[in-house]
């Protein structure tokens, strides 16, 4: 079976791999001394590359033809009001798929990287932490993606710029190794259809409808 993993992601899985191969044969070069401890490396990290595999797994994801999706994968941990806005916050545990995919279809405005500080994603004040933002034109007017990093790696990847058409459900970043993220929509234009603790996948779920 064929994993597809996301891309920019293919380096730190393959980096583990070769490491233990590499320590394998040189417990080989110099058997029988220390061999017993080569292997049980190499055994080590041919398990940090298998877990990298399945953290950085890419599914092939179908959109419904209505409704505003979910940017990501996990578990809805907010819904407020934000200044006439309604902002969802989806928080991304380390078993979700981590690939992030537009709410709608739409144009890109404007992507802006701001450097911040590292808390866990699932606290309130992560809101502060390194993050992306991704504004979108669409059917609704602007809306927003919060790409927010969390307290591990710390690495956000996004796969658009500025002036790309996307389609809902497309990829348009990655965030490694716990984080969340969230989209703020115009309030008067939608209805939110998901509530606390909800479990969403991104491109798929839908978690709001327009008015």
């Amino acid at each position: 079976m064929r994993i597809k993993v996301a891309p920019d992601s293919e380096t730190p899985i393959l980096v583990p791999f070769l490491l233990g191969l590499t320590w394998l044969g040189l417990g080989l070069i110099s058997w029988p001394d220390a061999f017993w401890i080569h292997l049980f490396t190499f055994l080590l990290l041919i398990a940090v590359s298998v877990f990298l595999l399945f953290f950085f797994r890419d599914p092939e994801r179908v959109a419904p033809p209505e409704g505003i999706v979910s940017p990501a994968d996990g578990v809805v941990k907010h819904i407020k009001n934000d200044g006439g806005a309604i902002r969802i916050a989806v928080f991304m545990n380390v078993h979700n798929v981590h690939v992030n995919r537009a709410p709608m279809d739409g144009r890109i405005l404007d992507v802006r990287h701001v450097f911040g500080g590292y808390l866990p994603a699932f606290k309130k004040e992560s809101e502060r932490n390194e993050r992306t933002y991704i504004t979108m034109e669409t059917e609704i007017g602007r809306i927003e993606i919060v790409q927010i990093a969390g307290a591990i790696v710390r690495r956000i990847v996004t796969y658009v710029r500025e002036g790309d058409e996307v389609d809902k459900g497309q990829r348009i970043g990655m965030i490694r190794f716990g984080s969340r993220v969230d989209v703020i929509l115009p309030e008067r234009k939608v209805k939110v259809m998901v509530k606390l603790g909800d479990k969403v996948k991104a491109g798929e779920s839908v978690i709001a409808l327009p008015t």
